[in-house]
């Protein structure tokens, strides 16, 4: 028989780095799960991502034992790696901060394809250059597909 679902926890932790303290504890200790027992876990599993941001989805169960799946990195960590600036720009439509090219976008809608809500390739790329215009980045080039 299938285990009961007491609830859903999404965090975004760094990679190889959880720790009992806030944003982790509270968010577990507040479900009842066993926050040591889930930062080993986690450090075991994101070893080989070491200080990326990873979003996490944490399933507890109602006899307390949990699960998690790590996704891939968001979009706009990895468009700030690709175009090698701290932050985005604070006034997107105006001010500029970096670029990336189609290629770029390309290598990174493939890495986030299991996790963005689209069907092909091209929309995947759409969406991850809408959050670059979005962070103030242009996208050079022409599009692929047009």
């Amino acid at each position: 028989m299938a285990k009961e679902v007491s609830g859903l926890i999404k965090l975004q932790v760094r990679g190889g780095s959880a720790n009992p303290a806030p944003p982790v504890g509270p968010a577990l200790g507040a479900k009842g799960v066993n926050i040591m027992e889930f930062c080993k876990q986690f450090n075991a599993r994101t070893q080989d991502k070491a200080g990326k941001v990873l979003p996490c989805v944490i399933t507890v169960y109602a006899d307390k034992s949990f699960e998690f799946v790590i996704k891939t990195p968001p979009a706009a960590v990895q468009l700030m790696e690709a175009a090698k600036i701290k932050k985005g720009s604070p006034e997107s439509n105006k001010k500029k901060v970096g670029s990336v090219t189609w290629e770029q976008v390309r290598a990174i809608a493939d890495d986030k394809m299991s996790d963005l809500n689209c069907f092909t390739p091209e929309s995947a790329m759409k969406m991850v250059a809408g959050t670059a215009r979005s962070m103030g980045l242009t996208v050079k080039g022409t599009a692929p597909w047009g």
